[in-house]
């Protein structure tokens, strides 16, 4: 089973088996931002920084940047995201999911948070 870590800045991560990581933003975040109308993608090829902006979710309320949880060079984006990003609002951490990356440095995944250090982390930052 792949691992899932977790930003503070409400992004989520999953390396596959074949060495590529899944990026999204989390429940969370979606529910923070509210109706999702618009998303902006880092370009396929574009090399990311580990805690840099890699894209935008604009919504009703608020645009927000996306923070790129690990460096690496971007393969994939969720094409069906960009064309429906209400999409976010009903499935972020599973099909709306936003880019793949080909990380360049697995270590800055020790960085990054497990589950129950994110929910613990959501559980903080709530009082």
């Amino acid at each position: 089973m792949e691992e899932i870590k977790f930003t503070k800045s409400h992004e989520w991560i999953s390396l596959t088996s074949d060495g590529i990581a899944t990026v999204g933003i989390t429940d969370h975040a979606q529910h923070a931002l509210g109706d999702v109308v618009f998303v902006e993608m880092p370009e396929i090829g574009s090399v990311v920084t580990a805690g840099k902006e890699a894209g935008v979710v604009e919504s009703v309320k608020a645009a927000s940047d996306i923070y790129s949880p690990i460096s690496g060079e971007i393969v994939d984006i969720n094409e069906d995201v960009v064309a429906n990003p209400e999409l976010l609002n009903k499935d972020p951490q599973n099909s709306a999911w936003l880019f793949k990356i080909r990380p360049s440095n697995l270590k800055e995944l020790d960085a990054l948070l497990d589950t129950k250090a994110y929910e613990a982390f959501l559980t903080e930052s709530a009082h």
